[in-house]
């Protein structure tokens, strides 16, 4: 759960815009010391990409990956504002919990806020607290529903009256754990009251421990003394958490429906309590979703269930939940699904049939991820390690994965693999258990605390910090204790704790993996080897690269930076805090490789490239050299390209090659310049339509744009029209749902239904950056019938436009990112000024790859043949026309393509401002004739992985 502690909400704050509030916030992390004054920035760049808005009078303002750097450990500071802000999506907002995070640690704030979200009247109370407990009540405590399901259900019970079926509901919840006997004591000195239709109904507030709903029904219909007795409801009343339950029970009495219950079995019982109709069909369908019905997969739900003709209601089988609209996200996620539940669905009517076998295949297609089928019994104990398959890498061969710490590295691989822990499930001496779980939890917090102590500071001491709270958290001891009262072994009651919270926090993960989870589980195994007596095997005394399955933080903190020149993991994403932790060791690092790389022998040399993502295993001599001449050369010319980043971008022989920055906020661009950047070849206007409620004015505008025109100081600015659309919708501007908003309607297409917005954007740049030199672009322009279209707007202002009022250094251009743009370049070329590539688009639709595809991005590459030959006919209709042609994607600072794409003639490279240095470095390493050379080369080949094979032996 999210804790606050006293000192973290501060009440009672004011401003007059979401600026205003979001400048507050900045400050308040940095007076708490959580981050450095530049954090700001990245608040302001995270609103620009989408609002933080949750709901419920709620935002929680975070700042990007890109400004990590500025965080100084993780911390959240809340703000109040009672009389509210207008945020600049439009939403009124009264509470900003403000996130310094590390990593992507505000995915567990989401996760942990979800619960609000639906509550009725929480933006009201959190507008009016007056003290900072009741804020942080109303954000920390998840509301508690009250316990009904068939453990807490009497049913045919031998009663003589109504009096024995109360005290047999009172005594079911005891047995429950839910009250205690002073709540039996309480319900025999009552007399049941008559609901009606033959069900009665008891309650009491004493000796309650958790709220709870019991039904007693009789064997027969029994006489009482107003009307039949055919059930006795016997209520735990502890606040307001069996509201819910009540009001189902009323609507069922309404309908006339309470008769029902009598000679009912459980599952009717509580589906009729849940809210299902007696007349809708129902059918059960398992998660078999790793991580339960999370963000992404309850979307998918969502989806399939709109598509029907009927309403869908669904409802875990598990409790006595209501059953909620599948159609609803907010009430999808909130069910808490994991991995193995049941699902309930249900519908009526004509087509029901039909309604339900759709929802429930697509549940067990996985709702777009990979599933693996559920084995009862299974999925709730540890993993053992699988069978390394027998096939091994190939040898000599580069193998690609996620890139997670910059660096490369050559060694002999260490191969750690993870322990099998084996043990009983079941003991008989459950004292005996709890003894060594104790002892067990206390090696493991000194295990911890040795790590600190010995730690090098930093993110690493913080982490390690976490996993001993993790380690010391009460709840973890009782559920292992709970587990071990029931005849689980220690071993079998820790690792069930550990897992039932790991998949809790698994739950609402975005495509982030569930990083939180792994540390859990970080913990849970150490306190399982010190049970299980296992240790890891001893790494050689000799410096290697560390291969594991999946490195944990503690693994990491452990590490001899000595001896490991780098890691590699079957598994992982590049935002695990093993990931982080590499980076702040200086460990280059390759995560999520594969189970492959686990079969790799002890003592095998490997190549890891943490830079692009690579390994290299057996490589042949003249790799391993070429290799170590990188390594060797790396940090001198980092050294020299930082000194060096003020000179003009050229190659060896002077070929000249303007190198610009890539920039999705005008605050940037100073800091840009000083990276030595040379004019600003790719701006994202976009960031001011999204900062905005609704379209931003002319005034609005031209003010931003000028701030960039003024940094640059005559340097050219490149603008990029507003490019948003269906993956990344406004507001103010609503885009029809589409199957695939990457095919639909964005870009230029979009502007141009709106033609007055994009003629108030021409209008501003103009103004904006009168005496300086302009350019601007149109960006998915398929055919020259698009740029016609837009270029009539702008020559219209133009002439409208005094010359002294607006830029005369101005050109019109069109970003090449479509497959089609770049096949008519010499028909476009004849009326654009110049182009700019965005190879980062060019590449997926030309290889119909999605370059976020969680298992094919990293096909998704620049190199292809296939993508080159595109910029070669870009280029050479721009050439043969005298007009200019830039590179504004990714591929513009991959060292391998930068002599690749300056051979095939490109005169500007655009690259993210840290590049710069490194870009200008890599120019003054080849001449043109080299860069030719190795173009055509690079052209020769059929494959991505070819040409990177062909450009590193050449």
């Amino acid at each position: 759960m999210l804790t606050l502690g006293h000192n973290d909400i501060m009440l009672g704050c004011r401003a007059n815009d979401w600026h205003a509030a979001l400048d507050q916030a900045a400050a308040a992390l940095g007076e708490a010391g959580l981050v450095a004054p530049g954090y700001r920035d990245g608040l302001y760049d995270r609103e620009a990409q989408s609002s933080t808005f949750l709901g419920n009078a709620i935002a929680i303002p975070h700042g990007t990956p890109e400004s990590r750097e500025h965080v100084k450990r993780t911390g959240v500071r809340v703000l109040q504002f009672p009389e509210g802000i207008e945020w600049h999506d439009g939403n009124r907002v009264h509470v900003l919990v403000t996130i310094a995070a590390q990593s992507d640690e505000h995915l567990d704030i989401l996760r942990q806020l979800t619960h609000v979200l639906d509550r009725e009247g929480v933006a009201d109370k959190l507008a009016a607290a007056d003290s900072r407990t009741a804020v942080a009540s109303l954000l920390s405590k998840a509301p508690v529903e009250a316990r009904l399901d068939a453990d807490t259900l009497c049913l045919k019970f031998p009663a003589r009256d109504h009096l024995e079926l109360a005290l047999a509901g009172a005594a079911r919840l005891r047995q429950a754990g839910c009250v205690d006997a002073t709540f039996v004591a309480a319900v025999a000195e009552q007399t049941p009251r008559a609901l009606g239709q033959g069900l009665w109904f008891t309650s009491s507030t004493v000796g309650v421990n958790t709220p709870a709903l019991s039904l007693a029904t009789p064997e027969t219909s029994l006489e009482g003394h107003q009307e039949p007795v055919q059930g006795v409801f016997c209520l735990a009343a502890q606040g307001d958490a069996h509201l819910g339950l009540l009001e189902r029970l009323a609507a069922l009495l309404d309908s006339g429906s309470g008769e029902a219950l009598f000679n009912a079995d459980v599952a009717t019982v509580l589906a009729r309590l849940s809210g299902e109709s007696a007349s809708a069909q129902t059918v059960r369908a398992r998660v078999l979703n790793a991580h339960g019905l999370h963000a992404r997969p309850a979307k998918q739900l969502v989806q399939v269930a709109r598509q029907q003709t009927m309403p869908i209601k669904v409802r875990l089988l598990e409790g006595g939940g209501e059953a909620v609209s599948a159609a609803s996200l907010t009430k999808v996620i909130g069910l808490g699904a994991r991995r193995g539940q049941l699902l309930v669905f249900s519908a009526e009517g004509e087509g029901a049939d039909a309604a339900l076998e759709a929802v429930v295949g697509a549940v067990g297609e996985g709702l777009g991820e990979k599933v693996l089928p559920f084995e009862e019994g299974r999925d709730h104990t540890q993993d053992t390690p699988r069978e390394i398959p027998l096939e091994p890498l190939p040898e000599d061969t580069p193998h690609q994965a996620v890139a997670a710490s910059p660096g490369l590295a050559i060694g002999p691989v260490f191969v750690m693999r993870t322990p099998r822990f084996e043990y009983a499930e079941r003991a008989e001496d459950a004292v005996h258990e709890k003894r060594r779980l104790e002892r067990a939890i206390e090696a493991g917090i000194e295990q911890l605390e040795a790590l600190v102590r010995s730690a090098p500071g930093g993110e690493v001491s913080e982490i390690l910090s976490m996993h001993e709270e993790m380690l010391d958290d009460p709840e973890l001891h009782q559920a292992a204790r709970e587990g071990i009262e029931e005849g689980m072994s220690a071993e079998a009651a820790w690792w069930a704790a550990i897992d039932t919270a790991a998949r809790a926090q698994e739950m609402l993960a975005d495509r982030l993996l569930a990083e939180r989870a792994a540390d859990l589980r970080d913990v849970g195994r150490r306190v399982l080897g010190v049970l299980c007596g296992v240790e890891l095997p001893t790494p050689p005394d000799e410096p290697y690269i560390l291969v594991m399955d999946d490195v944990g933080p503690s693994d990491v903190a452990q590490l001899d930076t000595q001896k490991v020149r780098g890691l590699l993991t079957a598994r992982g994403g590049a935002t695990a805090h093993s990931a982080i932790l590499a980076r702040a060791l200086g460990i280059p690092a390759v995560v999520g490789a594969g189970e492959r790389v686990l079969g790799l022998e002890n003592g095998v040399e490997l190549i890891l490239d943490g830079e692009r993502g690579r390994v290299v295993p057996a490589p042949s001599l003249e790799r391993r050299q070429r290799a170590e001449l990188s390594l060797k050369e790396r940090e001198r010319l980092e050294r020299e390209a930082y000194a060096a980043r003020f000179e003009e971008g050229r190659t060896r022989d002077g070929h000249r090659v303007e190198v610009a920055a890539n920039l999705g906020n005008t605050a940037h661009t100073a800091d840009a310049v000083e990276r030595g950047a040379e004019g600003v070849g790719l701006l994202r206007t976009e960031f001011i339509f999204m900062a905005h409620a609704q379209a931003p004015d002319l005034d609005t505008q031209v003010a931003e744009y000028r701030q960039a025109i003024e940094a640059l100081d005559g340097r050219p600015l490149v603008a990029r029209t507003l490019d948003v659309g269906g993956d990344k919708p406004l507001p103010y501007w609503p885009v029809p749902q589409e199957d695939n908003p990457f095919l639909g309607l964005r870009g230029i297409r979009l502007a141009l239904t709106q033609p007055e917005v994009l003629e108030t954007q021409f209008r501003a740049l103009l103004t904006a950056a009168v005496g300086k030199p302009l350019r601007i672009m149109l960006p998915m322009v398929k055919d020259i019938a698009e740029f016609r279209a837009a270029k009539s707007i702008f020559d219209r202002l133009l002439a409208e436009i005094p010359e002294n009022e607006r830029a005369t250094d101005v050109q019109l251009g069109v970003m090449i990112e479509v497959p089609s743009c770049a096949l008519l370049a010499p028909s476009l070329a004849a009326e654009v000024d110049f182009f700019s590539i965005g190879t980062n688009d060019l590449t997926q639709y030309t290889l119909a790859i999605d370059r976020g595809h969680p298992e094919l991005s990293a096909q998704a590459d620049g190199l292809h043949p296939a993508v080159l030959r595109l910029i070669q006919m870009t280029v050479d209709a721009a050439h043969a026309q005298g007009k200019w042609v830039g590179v504004c994607g990714e591929l513009g600072s991959d060292a391998q393509a930068v002599p690749v794409l300056v051979g095939l003639g490109v005169d500007e490279l655009s690259v993210a401002a840290r590049q710069i240095p490194l870009v200008k470095a890599r120019l003054r390493e080849f001449d043109l004739a080299e860069a030719r050379r190795q173009a055509e080369l690079a052209l020769a080949q059929s494959t991505s992985e070819a040409v990177r094979d062909a450009l590193e032996r050449c």
